[in-house]
């Protein structure tokens, strides 16, 4: 610990400034990848540095993914209705596939697809973040899955609300279509109080609905890499178990109520300490030599999921 503590405190730091900075539309976990790379640009740390940056990245981003499962609430999904819910499901499953397709057209490393397509297709920042260390992705790919996903995820935001009106959405309507195509609940959140509060609450639903695909995904990504190998902890790493006990405790009662929320913050909170750490060890270059077809991928991915939600939403 006397090795790593150097390198956590400098990862903490970033995603302490990272925390304070964020915006309603900017969160941290950008921000920290951000100004990670910004001080990488001007600084590069020594070996004194690397066994904390390397747990931050790792570990810490791991035991946030176990946190992250006591976040979904089957029971509270459930309720919305079993045709809904195989909807939200369909869609989410054709939207990860048909980005991956795209991702691989465009010539981008099937990680770095992997990375795009979870990330559109259920929870934006919080999937790349879960799915990275499954599938051993570089920080480099992380980095530029998120950077050019949230800069995107950002103009949903802003954008939704004047396509909901243009359509003349109902509340139900738009907030199921915000639920279906933002990447995170807050900015679900951000996208559908304005409309109403029952926009909001619906939308919340289905995006949770969303997060479901991510244990399955994940532990399907899991049995994949890790065919060739023996023994469960080989093909499904402990932190994948994890977040599925976390949910099931969750989904049948065994997590105080209270529980969930302080847990789901400090989920949060590992996230940005990991994404600092990503930052520091980001090389720029890589992202500026991936950014036009990163960007291709998420616009094509995104493009199919609005397609999909709203032929959803019209015929509901």
């Amino acid at each position: 610990m006397k090795d790593k503590l150097p390198g956590i405190v400098l990862c903490a730091v970033i995603a302490s400034a990272a925390w304070v900075l964020q915006t309603r539309y900017i969160d941290a976990i950008v921000l920290a990848i951000v100004l990670g790379a910004a001080i990488r640009t001007a600084w590069k740390p020594g070996d004194r540095w690397q066994p904390g940056i390397r747990t931050s990245g790792s570990f810490l981003l791991e035991v946030a993914v176990v946190f992250l499962g006591a976040s979904v609430d089957g029971a509270l999904v459930a309720r919305t209705g079993p045709l809904l819910l195989g909807a939200v499901l369909a869609i989410s499953a054709v939207t990860l596939i048909a980005g991956y397709l795209i991702g691989r057209a465009l010539g981008l490393h099937h990680r770095m697809a992997l990375l795009v397509a979870t990330g559109n297709a259920i929870c934006g920042n919080s999937a790349i973040a879960a799915v990275a260390p499954v599938i051993d992705a570089d920080g480099d790919d992380v980095a530029a899955a998120i950077a050019f996903s949230a800069v995107l995820g950002v103009a949903a935001v802003l954008g939704l609300p004047v396509l909901g009106h243009g359509l003349r959405l109902t509340e139900v309507q738009y907030g199921t279509l915000a639920g279906l195509t933002v990447y995170a609940v807050p900015q679900v959140l951000a996208a559908t109080l304005p409309v109403s509060v029952a926009s909001a609450q619906i939308g919340t639903i289905v995006k949770l609905t969303r997060v479901l695909m991510l244990g399955p995904v994940v532990i399907v990504l899991s049995l994949a890499r890790g065919g060739r190998q023996t023994g469960l902890h080989r093909m499904v790493p402990w932190f994948v178990i994890g977040f599925v006990l976390m949910a099931v405790a969750r989904t049948i009662g065994l997590l105080p109520p209270w529980l969930p929320t302080p847990l789901r913050t400090v989920a949060t909170m590992l996230t940005v300490l990991s994404m600092a750490a990503l930052g520091v060890a980001v090389d720029v270059r890589a992202l500026v030599q991936v950014g036009g077809r990163v960007t291709a991928s998420v616009v094509g991915a995104l493009g199919i999921l609005l397609g999909l939600s709203l032929l959803l939403v019209q015929h509901s």
